[in-house]
């Protein structure tokens, strides 16, 4: 799954499988998280068994909403997953991922030793009325903390940053669903996955704009925009059963590069 932004300003969602459009979902709201569960509602159709979808679409609540889809698997990425890579996300002591957790307390303890306490919950509602629950935990002993600089980020506050204390910010179940998707995703299966959706998704709107030179939408409304896309859908299949045909692929589903385990 692959979004795409087209002029006059459309949010393009495209489903790829074995290189061919099944699917589009176009909507003028330019957030993908809000268009993963009507555009995989849409899909259901289909009687597909995985979805794989990039950093956009990832959501608590799009998360909570293929927990209960048990016949759907979902790969996405979650959007800091390049970041925990780097030396300066894992160095960074500002970062809840990088204190102890007492799970017994419910504390976190900071670089330099001091406890980082619960206060309560911060609760709200998404513009689909999902009901999400924030932990809030703060530290009572920041005075003249040699580390507070590094510890408490500048987040457009007024007040000066000596009167300032760590707070963090942690929804639990974000962070479970989150760790979860990062194991799956890193199995050989989520791999293989994620290289198909790259070469294939994303391939879409390289050949759509580039090879066959449409960047602009010529008809306005969204009924309008749809129907302009499906017939595009339509001439970028058949120019793909053309290809594969000509080039002795047809019947072939994932690409697998050297080097992945056999039976992939």
């Amino acid at each position: 799954m692959r979004n795409g932004q087209l002029k006059p300003g459309y949010n393009v969602n495209v489903a790829t499988s074995e290189e061919f459009i099944i699917g589009n979902y176009i909507s003028a709201d330019r957030n993908d998280v809000h268009t993963l569960i009507p555009f995989t509602e849409y899909l259901k159709q289909y009687e597909i068994k995985q979805i794989c979808a990039d950093s956009g679409y990832e959501s608590e609540e799009n998360y909570c909403y293929f927990e209960e889809l048990k016949d759907i698997a979902l790969f996405v990425k979650p959007s800091n997953h390049e970041q925990r890579k780097t030396k300066k996300y894992r160095t960074d002591i500002s970062r809840r991922e990088n204190m102890a957790y007492n799970a017994e307390t419910d504390t976190y303890t900071c670089a330099n030793g001091k406890a980082i306490t619960f206060d309560g919950i911060k609760k709200t509602t998404s513009q689909n009325g999902f009901k999400m629950e924030t932990s809030v935990y703060s530290c009572k002993d920041c005075a003249g903390c040699p580390m507070k600089e590094k510890c408490i980020r500048a987040c457009g506050s007024k007040k000066p940053l000596e009167d300032r204390n760590k707070v963090i910010y942690v929804s639990k179940r974000f962070a479970r669903q989150r760790d979860a998707m990062e194991e799956q995703i890193n199995t050989n299966e989520g791999k293989l996955i994620r290289v198909n959706r790259s070469i294939q998704a994303e391939g879409v709107f390289a050949m759509v704009k580039e090879d066959m030179g449409f960047r602009r939408f010529l008809l306005r409304s969204t009924v309008k925009v749809e129907v302009e896309w499906t017939l595009l859908s339509l001439a970028y299949n058949m120019l793909k059963l053309h290809h594969k045909n000509q080039n002795g692929r047809l019947g072939t589903g994932l690409v697998v590069p050297k080097g992945f385990p056999a039976g992939l």
